[in-house]
């Protein structure tokens, strides 16, 4: 029973991870993607907030499946997700005003994110709090590593740095394409490429080993 339940959590976690990645898989959230990609640590904090916001709505959700009436869950969904934004929003104030101008509005539109009030419509209102954590947790570790992956490349591309650190010296002639919004497409539309590519072979395998079982 343990390792049934073991094979569950890791499932539910994995999902949000590799078959339904909020970015890669489902094109989720794009306007956060494509806006603060455009270095490392943006993409890094987004992702955080983004993930805090999806554990804490989708926990307490999930605690509250019971008590909110059908006629009002959309918006009782908003109201607690608005309240950790908020939360997320004065945090980050307060920790660095630099990346809280940098981030900007997108901080408050996390309010308004397809993935979290779909995962607070499908997922949370439907099951435990303890699935609904290990889903909302797998579901945020893969937006925001969908988000460094675009960051990582367009900051060294683009700045030729990484995490503020410079990488190549004076002599590199930066990308300057890539810290602006069409980078943001280019390097979306490579990993969106890339990631097909590795799910089909992943498939193509799979398929293999049936055929050489029978």
């Amino acid at each position: 029973m343990r390792k049934q339940n073991n094979e569950i959590t890791w499932d539910t976690f994995s999902e949000g991870l590799w078959r339904e990645n909020p970015v890669f898989a489902m094109l989720l959230g794009m306007c956060p993607v494509l806006a603060v990609t455009n270095s490392a640590i943006n993409a890094l904090a987004m992702g955080v907030a983004t993930t805090f916001v999806l554990l804490a709505s989708g926990v307490l959700i999930s605690l509250l499946r019971r008590q909110i009436p059908k006629q009002v869950r959309i918006a009782t969904y908003i109201v607690i997700i608005a309240t950790f934004v908020t939360i997320v929003d004065y945090t980050i104030q307060a920790i660095s005003l630099d990346l809280y101008n940098a981030l900007g509005a997108f901080i408050q539109l996390i309010v308004v994110n397809c993935m979290i009030l779909g995962r607070a419509e499908a997922y949370a209102s439907k099951n435990r709090p303890l699935k609904a954590f290990v889903n909302a947790l797998g579901m945020g570790a893969g937006f925001t590593f969908a988000l460094l992956c675009l960051g990582v490349v367009r900051e060294v591309l683009g700045a030729g740095k990484l995490f503020g650190f410079d990488l190549f010296g004076p002599q590199f002639e930066p990308w300057v394409v890539m810290v602006l919004p069409a980078g943001g497409f280019i390097v979306l539309g490579a990993w969106l490429l890339l990631f097909e590519w590795f799910k089909q072979r992943k498939a193509q395998s799979e398929s293999d080993a049936v055929v050489e079982v029978r």
